[in-house]
């Protein structure tokens, strides 16, 4: 059974106003977890020399063998305050978890870490997450021989962002690869990694080093940097040693290369049918510079690889994948993290009590977020009882799991500074940085008979129509509605109307009637194919005879299905920082710099390719 015996502090309410007093000092963390040698007190740089294994073997050996289990755990929990969240997520604990709150989970199961969700409630504003982060490191801190967390979550930037305005947003991954600049990848890890460090998350999900070949890729995409591995490789590298230097580890995924699949491993089983030899020229190479510049963490993928294991199993659960080819040929001992153990990839062959256990036996260290934490726990508990994993299978995990704490010095100190939060989060310096960077990632795609620049005298009146997909975490949205606003602070008269990512054929001629009285039209697309509305959306919005802009708020391939449009500019994600730098070059106000990071095929034969990679107008 899981230990339930809880510290005097736990059962305090969290008002979101705890004074230091009130928590374990710094003093009181370190005699907590006493015979460590002061190796373990020195605040930590990223990556700095391992302390003495020793030390932590002590600490290990101090350790039952339920805190052992719990160690390799991390889970979602819901509510915006460790101990006194809303009933509502209570109710949501207490529905999937079997405990009230983050407090309850630490205590009960002692997880090693946690994961914040926006959908989860965990991610409201700057001083909340703080008060989360720091509650929930004071529930682990208080237990008998207390450890800090590993708070972790998806901050990939673009179209994956758990924490949202006013933190700063920044260009997704597929931007990044169209500027085509490691410095902005590098100054994209340290500006999130800053200001996540600043709200007590110490562990990002990020980067994603697949290889984005395969155009119908559902889950991946944008959230690659692309599909040349040299490129990739190269802004892995540079992003990884930006969240180094903010101290906040970093995380490559998914191994071993999610990047050619036509199936969402979150609903099914995708199977990568690359040989050998590929793998080692295309999925191997990021993954590859990401261990070279010494990445904290790497992620599985829940994807079938049967040139590298033909058992058929996922990778996740793959001894020869994780064991004999990441950590024996690749030569890592970091971290290894499962993707959601909640993912119907993972879950396809063995049933939930199975996954935990033969994820270990493969290699992993971290399970995240299993369906429920009660069987998963409990099943590795088990296997341990029974002889099939030993203690010093688990120990090994832990040790590397330690070493990364110690690593990212929560040790010395596992509470994030209140008073930093204002100096660090959503700076005047890190949003005028995020636009530079949009900037120089916009991407012009098409521009016939000098369509654009935009003159705002002769074409002072816009119509800006399109989809509006659902906003990224933490952005204003929609997509029109923010194109529209970004145009009038440019001295245009723009006005926004709504059509959808399948317009009906009266919205269609709503818009074209619309277009009747503007002096240009500016169009969003997202994931156009060829039967899609869309594109007799924009083919009889250039029948007006306005000038007609196609903004590609997420693919760039979308360019290929609309052979009629004069102009197109790719954005790569519809978040605002993007929308509002893609704004700025159809107004002319910045050349466009991006080059395409990936090939666009032909519509009538995809065997042929319309733009390569490197293509990318300017004026």
């Amino acid at each position: 059974m899981p230990d339930t015996s809880t510290g005097s502090d736990t059962s305090k309410r969290d008002t979101g106003t705890t004074r230091n007093a009130a928590r374990p000092s710094r003093r009181t963390v370190l005699a907590a977890t006493a015979g460590l040698t002061a190796a373990l007190t020195v605040p930590a740089t990223a990556h700095a020399d391992t302390p003495d294994d020793r030390s932590l073997r002590a600490l290990l050996s101090r350790m039952t063998l339920e805190e052992k289990v719990g160690q390799l755990f991390v889970m979602r929990v819901y509510g915006t305050s460790a101990t006194a969240p809303d009933q509502a997520d209570i109710d949501a604990n207490l529905g999937e978890l079997g405990v009230r709150t983050a407090a309850e989970l630490i205590a009960k199961y002692r997880v090693g870490g946690i994961i914040y969700f926006t959908w989860a409630h965990n991610t409201r504003d700057p001083h909340q997450i703080l008060e989360l982060s720091n509650g929930i490191q004071q529930a682990s801190l208080a237990q008998p021989r207390g450890l800090p967390m590993l708070i972790a979550t998806d901050q990939e930037h673009g179209a994956v962002c758990r924490v949202g305005k006013p933190a700063t947003l920044l260009p997704g991954a597929m931007a990044i690869g169209a500027g085509g600049s490691r410095a902005d990848a590098r100054g994209l890890g340290r500006i999130s990694g800053t200001e996540l460090r600043a709200l007590g998350i110490n562990q990002d999900y990020s980067p994603d080093a697949d290889v984005n070949v395969n155009p119908a890729n559902p889950v991946i995409g944008v959230r690659s940097f692309g599909a040349d591995p040299a490129a990739v490789a190269g802004l892995v590298a540079a992003e990884v040693k930006g969240y180094q230097a903010a101290r906040v580890a970093a995380t490559a995924k998914h191994f071993p290369g999610h990047g050619d699949t036509a199936v969402d491993s979150h609903y099914g089983f995708p199977v990568i049918t690359h040989s050998r030899e590929l793998w080692e020229k295309l999925d191997a190479v990021p993954f590859r510079a990401a261990i070279a510049a010494g990445i904290d963490s790497i992620m599985t993928a829940h994807i079938q690889f049967p040139a590298l294991d033909d058992s058929g199993d996922p990778a996740t659960l793959s001894h020869p994948i994780l064991t004999g080819i990441l950590r024996g040929e690749l030569g890592y001992d970091g971290v290894v993290i499962t993707d959601s153990l909640g993912m119907e990839g993972v879950r396809t062959k063995y049933g939930d009590d199975r996954v935990p256990v033969l994820a270990l036996k493969a290699g992993v260290d971290q399970l995240l977020n299993p369906p429920s934490i009660d069987t998963a726990w409990n099943a590795v508990l088990k296997a341990v009882h029974d002889g099939e994993l030993t203690e010093a299978r688990l120990d090994e995990s832990i040790l590397r799991i330690l070493r990364l704490k110690t690593r990212l010095g929560l040790f010395a100190q596992p509470y994030a500074d209140r008073l930093a939060v204002d100096r660090v989060v959503g700076t005047k310096s890190h949003l005028a940085a995020a636009d530079r960077m949009a900037e120089r990632t916009t991407t012009l795609l098409v521009n016939e008979g000098g369509t654009l620049p935009l003159d705002r005298r002769a074409e002072h009146r816009l119509l800006v129509v399109g989809a509006d997909p659902a906003s990224p975490s933490g952005t204003t949205g929609p997509p029109t509605g923010v194109l529209a606003a970004a145009f009038t602070e440019l001295g245009f008269t723009a006005t926004a109307l709504s059509t959808g990512t399948a317009p009906s054929a009266a919205t269609v001629d709503k818009a074209v009637a619309a277009a009747q009285d503007a002096d240009a039209v500016v169009v969003a697309t997202y994931n156009v194919t060829a039967g899609n509305s869309q594109r007799a959306l924009v083919d009889r919005l250039v029948a007006t005879g306005r000038p007609v802009v196609a903004v590609a708020v997420r693919n760039p391939y979308d360019v290929a299905q609309l052979p009629s449009v004069r102009a197109c500019v790719a954005t790569y994600c519809w978040t605002d920082v993007e929308l509002r730098a893609a704004a700025r070059v159809i107004a002319g106000r910045v050349e466009p710099r991006g080059k395409l990071p990936v090939p666009v095929q032909r519509a009538d034969d995809p065997s042929r390719v319309l733009y390569p990679i490197g293509h990318g107008l300017t004026y």
